[in-house]
């Protein structure tokens, strides 16, 4: 139905059409062989770092805040739908170069809960420019050995998307090269309130105790507790010189080093990325322990 209103109503934010080349219809997932063109993920030796980068002290878990994008497309004159595009464009991007430096997981920020309160329109057209990235990247995952992973309250997400998220995540379920957790519809206070929900009612059917919660039982309820020994982010990353959480991650990010970028999402590229990687390297980690 959301596409549906898309089609028949030219979507606009603040006052600007937004463009719908290429939403009207759901694009089949184009699967190359069963396992023929999944990747394995490569050696410590087969990775080739850039000047400066150390692979025994990289991020395991990279997760980013992309942020800034509507404000990039506002700067240059342009319609939100192009700012959204281009957020797109540098997910891509930095997949490409989380593979490339040999880092096992990358999760963005994609979508939060919050953000249903925009527009309608707008919220219509990012849920299906969603719902294409995913359909038009299975193949690229393929290839690239990435697996995706999409958490987020999905009753607030269309069933087309959630139909494209499950056929995406059964594809590349084998893959080990990277992956790649996109949070749509999703904030921490409400992963933590389901987690505690999903206790509440296995203590209420008598399959659990009260005494049986402790941390790793409730984070093991997270929907973000798929990632398994990923789970925990070692670097988090915040573009467009916002200098907060915004709801993001907030038990997985306990002990998490936080890097800000003053650039806008649409303009972090490779030096941003290595200045953020770089900038993890000369942290000193304790965990709350004083060496």
């Amino acid at each position: 139905m959301l596409l549906l209103n898309i089609l028949q109503f030219p979507p606009t934010i603040h006052g600007q059409v937004l463009p719908t080349h290429n939403l009207s219809r759901r694009r089949p997932l184009r699967l190359p062989g069963p396992r023929s063109a999944m990747m394995e993920a490569p050696t410590q030796d087969e990775v080739l770092l850039p000047r400066g980068l150390r692979s025994e002290t990289l991020p395991r878990h990279v997760a980013v805040v992309m942020d800034g994008h509507a404000r990039w497309a506002r700067a240059r004159g342009l319609p939100t739908a192009d700012g959204h595009e281009a957020m797109r464009r540098s997910l891509k991007k930095m997949v490409q170069l989380s593979c490339a430096c040999g880092i096992p997981m990358l999760t963005a920020f994609a979508f939060s809960h919050e953000n249903l309160g925009r527009p309608k329109a707008e919220v219509d057209y990012l849920m299906a420019m969603f719902e294409r990235l995913i359909c038009d990247s299975v193949s690229e995952f393929l290839r690239e050995g990435v697996r995706l992973l999409v958490i987020g309250d999905s009753a607030q997400r269309p069933d087309s998307l959630n139909r494209a998220a499950k056929e995406a995540e059964e594809a590349t379920s084998y893959n080990s090269r990277l992956l790649l957790q996109l949070l749509i519809c999703y904030s921490g206070r409400w992963d933590i309130i389901q987690a505690c929900k999903e206790l509440a009612q296995k203590v209420k059917g008598n399959l659990l105790s009260l005494e049986d919660i402790d941390e790793s039982l409730l984070a093991s309820n997270l929907k973000t507790s798929q990632a398994n020994e990923f789970s925990y982010p070692d670097l988090i990353i915040r573009t467009s010189g916002e200098q907060r959480l915004s709801n993001f991650l907030l038990w997985q990010c306990a002990y998490s080093e936080i890097f800000f970028s003053d650039a806008m999402w649409p303009d972090f590229g490779e030096a941003e990325y290595l200045q953020a990687l770089r900038s993890f390297q000369t942290r000193d980690r304790r965990f709350g322990v004083r060496k």
